[in-house]
């Protein structure tokens, strides 16, 4: 192998032209290859267009075509060329290895792949590997009642759908993290790649460890066009798209043409001399102990859209053009004459020599196949359940919040967590890691790096020992890039380990489609039989709406909850621990989870704490409580439930209740906090939620409900609509009003204060009458003094700032006044 002269054409015409040169192949193999590369591309028409007569044994017509034609054709040529070419060097170096298939509504490719190694038929064995089988696995694509035209979990082999462009590079390198016999061979398509999160992706291998981490071997697939329009990257000079990547860390090296013979040298060639970088790079860093960050190989493979389609259908372009991107001839129901093209088309690929019966010969699959495990569609690497370990947990109780008097007791809720992350890490040293875009310090879970330090593969200045806790070896991922982190998760617990993401509030909506397509994967992983259940995907949310006062607005949303909240009930929840051992208790139930997005949301600074841990595990496992200890209405009717579900609004509606005792001691009042969200929707339409004699018994169906909520609140009330006394609901919540305030006068901006819901409260008990009137007004003058104060000042008035609850023995007092 030597390397060619600097490569000038960008058409993909022509003969093979390549980096990387030599002969690897005999004739026998290139036959081989060429008839395994013909059925592949015969299997992919086939799903696309075939609804009966799967061999061509009869003259192809209408009523042999699906009815409705769904599918994509264009990247498919591309990613079984190096599908197949790739398992070679599986054969010939025993690799691990997976196939990430970026490119969009890519399955085609990797479920011919499947097919043609026999793992489709053993996990689904009507789609047996003869006529009868071939027919149902060509019907099932893109057809009611079928599979998607992704690489959804119904395929094997699969870690990244690719429903959603832009996350098969971060996803890949998920996966290698903690692997490092695995290799995963990943296409990008050129449309893929003008995406930012690809864009940003290709950083990853600044954080591949050589000694402890696998390796990716990225194929930019360079075929041209999108669904109507050019790529960016297909256009430009190849010294560019050479200086761009050599710019990204990478040394890339060209594969190009269209001459079927000669490409199948080069790609033999020069995957290969990846595949000996690679071994080489981790030898290097294995055996001297150093890692180090190589210019990691990236392959750049132009081929035409559409490969080996008719290059025109009328006087209409096909091969090489965007028409070849999904349906190649859309017209067949309706022209007898595009019915025949596309049946000369299919007959090229010699399905009757190439398919005895629906099954490639057996010396064919023996030479080109891996077996066993080695297949990439049947690496359990893919079915990440299968490998997955139980995490060694620390008892989190040891971690408790002393908590001696209820709501008088200050302490940090999220350093006071990290102690126990720092363990979780510790003692989970290969398959736990913590991601998060730059914030883990500023998010108060700086005590994580006492067990591991952040990732850092660059070079190191000497000021970086002040406090960067930096390091190669390390277990905390971090980079400005929601979306790289939020892959780099998804790919580690995917293929079998366990993670937990962490982000400022305000700025995880960065990340919502991604979260979007999480959920769908995981509601569809349900569905499939063999796929195992893997880790939840935990994402803790902190630097709060009600604690980005010093940000300003543009800090200042809690809407996240409203996208998960859409998301299928079977596999997401949401969590607001109003204190910190309610936070230990939730996060070690998330972490001990499978098969769920977690969302958990608890402010990093300091706050009151309510419970003793048994109360709190006690209440966390309800998910739902009446507080005694803030209650006055022990065995009679309540006037009023305050009720709340967050860390701040839970404060703040502590001190409403205080404000109404003061003004109207002989008030009965129920103190209801929720932790679990979930528990306020009927239990017809989500697990975990109340029923309604549950919810009567909680709320009443017939008292006034002041509800102070963390994100806006039409949230609960849409959770709560079919309630039985849900007019009487009343939700205070995040209404978008914010700008640079102290902490209370964005409450007040946003009516969740506790003057706010004070007053609110007086107002919907008409049993008051004139009585609540100097009360009201005493509120609202105490309102509008603390605001003026924090204008004056800026900062709280101390008094309502280091507010702790009062009334001693409230409890005691309660029943006294019931028995006396």
């Amino acid at each position: 192998m030597s390397d060619s002269k600097e490569l000038e054409s960008i058409s993909p015409y022509g003969p093979a032209r390549s980096t990387i040169t030599g002969t690897p192949l005999s004739k026998e193999e290139i036959k081989k290859y060429n008839d395994f590369f013909s059925a592949s591309l015969y299997l992919s028409l086939g799903m696309i267009y075939l609804r009966s007569n799967p061999l061509l044994k009869e003259p192809l017509k209408t009523e042999h075509l699906k009815a409705r034609l769904l599918g994509h054709f264009g990247s498919a040529p591309g990613q079984i060329f190096t599908y197949m070419h790739f398992n070679r060097l599986i054969k010939k170096y025993d690799l691990d290895a997976l196939f990430v298939s970026g490119p969009g509504h890519g399955a085609p490719a990797v479920l011919s792949q499947a097919y043609l190694e026999g793992t489709y038929s053993e996990v689904y064995p009507d789609k047996s590997e003869d006529e009868e089988g071939m027919q149902r696995f060509f019907k099932q694509f893109s057809f009611p009642g079928g599979i998607g035209s992704h690489a959804t979990p119904e395929t094997p082999g699969s870690i990244h759908e690719g429903g959603e462009l832009g996350y098969s590079i971060s996803h890949a390198f998920g996966a290698v993290f903690d692997h490092p016999e695995l290799i995963a061979v990943t296409m990008v398509g050129d449309g893929e790649a003008e995406t930012g999160p690809l864009a940003t992706s290709w950083h990853s291998t600044k954080f591949l460890n050589p000694i402890t981490d696998g390796a990716v071997l990225p194929i930019l697939h360079l075929n041209g066009y999108k669904i109507n329009n050019p790529t960016v990257l297909a256009r430009i000079s190849h010294k560019e798209l050479e200086h761009l990547f050599l710019g990204y860390g990478y040394q890339p090296y060209f594969v190009e043409g269209h001459e079927v013979e000669s490409m199948h040298q080069a790609m033999a060639a020069t995957l290969e001399h990846c595949v000996l970088e690679i071994r080489k790079f981790q030898k290097q860093a294995r055996e001297s102990g150093k890692a180090f960050r190589p210019m990691w190989p990236v392959v750049i493979l132009r081929t035409p859209k559409g490969w080996t389609a008719p290059r025109k259908v009328g006087d209409k372009y096909l091969e090489g053009f965007w028409r070849a991107h999904q349906v190649p001839i859309t017209d067949v129901h309706e022209s007898p004459e595009h019915l025949k093209v596309l049946e000369k088309w299919m007959r090229s690929y010699e399905p009757d020599r190439l398919f005895a019966n629906g099954k490639i010969s057996e010396d064919l699959k023996a030479a080109l196949c891996p077996t066993g495990q080695r297949r990439m569609s049947a690496n359990p690497v893919a079915n990440g359940g299968s490998i997955r370990k139980p995490l060694k947990m620390p008892g989190f109780h040891d971690y408790a919040i002393k908590v001696e008097k209820s709501a008088a007791t200050m302490a940090a809720s999220m350093t006071n967590m990290s102690h126990f992350l720092r363990e979780v890490m510790s003692l989970n040293p290969t398959s736990f890691r913590l991601f998060g875009p730059d914030e883990t310090e500023s998010n108060k879970l700086a005590d994580v790096y006492q067990a591991g330090k952040k990732v850092w593969m660059g070079e190191y200045f000497d000021e970086d020992a002040d406090g960067g806790n930096l390091a190669q070896a390390g277990r905390v991922m971090e980079i400005l890039s929601e979306h790289t982190c939020e892959g780099w998760l998804e790919g580690y617990i995917l293929s079998g380990r366990h993670g937990l993401l962490n982000s400022y509030e305000p700025f995880i909506h960065v990340i919502d489609s991604m979260v979007n397509q999480h959920c769908k994967w995981l509601e569809k992983c349900l569905e499939v039989e063999w796929r195992h259940k893997v880790a939840s995907l935990n994402i803790l949310l902190t630097a709060v709406v009600w604690r980005q006062d010093h940000n300003g607005f543009t800090h200042q949303d809690p809407g996240f909850l409203d996208v998960v909240a859409n998301k299928s009930p079977e596999v997401v929840r949401i969590y607001l621990p109003p204190d910190g051992n309610c936070l230990l208790s939730c996060m070690d139930h998330c972490l001990r989870s499978a098969n769920y997005v977690n969302v958990v949301v608890a402010d990093k600074q300091e706050h009151l704490q309510y419970l003793t841990m048994e109360e709190a595990v006690i209440h966390c496992t309800k998910g739902i409580g009446i507080w005694p200890q803030f209650s006055t209405d022990r065995g009679e009717e309540p006037d009023v439930v305050m009720a709340s579900a967050g860390d701040i609004p839970t404060h703040e509606s502590l001190a409403a209740i205080d404000l109404l005792l003061q003004h109207f001691p002989e008030l009965k009042i129920r103190c209801v906090n929720v932790v679990d969200l979930f528990k306020l929707i009927s239990h017809v339409d989500h697990p975990h939620g109340l029923n309604d004699k549950e919810w009567v018994s909680i709320f009443t169906d017939d008292k006034p409900i002041i509800f102070n909520f963390h994100s806006y609140p039409w949230l609960v009330h849409r959770l709560t609509y079919k309630r039985p006394g849900s007019h009487n609901l009343h939700v205070r919540g995040y209404k978008e009003k914010g700008n640079i305030d102290t902490p209370l006068e964005l409450a007040i901006r946003n009516q969740t204060d506790r003057f706010s819901l004070a007053m609110d409260a007086i107002d919907r008990m008409p049993q008051l009458h004139n009585r609540g009137s100097a009360a009201r007004e005493s509120l609202r003058n105490e309102q509008i003094k603390a605001r003026n104060q924090a204008f004056e000042n800026g900062i709280d008035p101390p008094f309502l700032k280091n507010w702790v609850w009062p009334h001693t023995g409230l409890w005691k007092q309660t029943v006294t006044r019931l028995t006396t």
